[in-house]
């Protein structure tokens, strides 16, 4: 062996004990024949212990400690059938892991002429934890394009959007729909003696009644100002007169505000069938007519379109 190959060897090794990058060989038989620290750390076992077991025994003692990569199975034998399947199925193999203790790892597997598995695991926790930071900020963010600010119910947009993907669902199962919308009677005059302060108060706790006598699914968003709409899949107008006569019945029963100052409220609601074909806009302006009906009627009450 000349120097300069010398030194190498000596320059690797010094590598491979200082990195936090896993390396490892397993031979043509999967028994583990070389391994830095980090590889061992990663494995949550003892490095002079782990050299000439195979992969099979390794992952069975890490399944019986608890410890180390994450094993997501209640049956060791079918995951290790599932995993020898994968491995050396490709001459390089590339995939994430996690571990435990909050670590991931991106591991690479690469097979030698000889049938040689050579293994790097690199550190990517920083990475994941930024691309988990990342996905939440979005995903807050997408909320909130997608919720009213003050109600914190969907808005206007939202509405529209879960509505039509409810009609293409009732359009495809041909599935009975109603649509409705609803608007506080005289809140202005709400406004006018109480304040803006307390009128937003008075249309959150509304949300918050209404939605109490819905659905999961169905669609509720406020469309501007004291108006709200509903959708009501695989409903029948008649079912859905139903359920607006009981809602029209409990914000009446409700005192809205506070106890030192009770505010009382009534609604108009304007009901439209679905029908098949219909779009959301055609069925918003014939639901804004029923409510245009129900409010000329006296208010307090359901207009159905006809």
């Amino acid at each position: 062996m000349n120097e300069g190959f010398s030194n190498l060897v000596t320059h690797i090794g010094d590598f491979l004990d200082k990195t936090q990058d896993g390396y490892a060989i397993f031979s043509m038989d999967d028994v583990l024949i070389g391994c830095n620290q980090a590889f061992a750390d990663i494995l949550y076992l003892n490095t002079e212990l782990i050299i000439g077991q195979t992969f099979e025994q390794l992952y069975r003692e890490i399944y019986k400690n608890q410890k180390g990569p994450i094993i997501n199975t209640t049956d060791i034998d079918q995951w290790l059938i599932e995993a020898n399947k994968k491995r050396r199925s490709r001459d390089f193999r590339i995939f994430e892991i996690d571990l435990k203790d909050g670590r991931w790892f991106l591991v690479s597997e690469q097979i030698s002429d000889k049938g040689e598995l050579l293994l790097h695991a690199k550190n990517i926790t920083k990475q994941k934890v930024l691309e988990h930071n990342l996905h939440q900020h979005t995903s807050e963010l997408s909320n909130l394009a997608a919720t009213d600010e003050l109600t914190q119910i969907s808005n206007r947009r939202s509405f529209i959007s879960q509505v039509s993907s409810e009609i293409n669902r009732c359009e495809r199962n041909k599935l009975p729909a109603c649509f409705c919308l609803l608007d506080i009677d005289y809140f202005k005059k709400v406004n006018d003696e109480y304040g803006h302060i307390t009128g937003d108060q008075v249309l959150v706790e509304l949300a918050e009644v209404i939605n109490s006598l819905l659905r999961e699914y169905d669609p509720f968003g406020r469309i501007g100002g004291e108006e709200f709409g509903l959708f009501f899949p695989d409903t029948t107008i008649e079912q859905g007169q139903e359920i607006c006569q009981r809602l029209c019945e409990l914000i009446v029963a409700t005192n809205f505000n506070s106890p030192a100052m009770p505010i009382n409220i009534t609604v108009s609601i304007g009901v439209v069938e679905y029908w098949q074909g219909a779009t959301f806009e055609q069925l918003y302006s014939q639901a804004d007519n029923a409510l245009y009906e129900a409010k000329d009627a006296g208010r307090n009450q359901i207009a159905i379109h006809d």
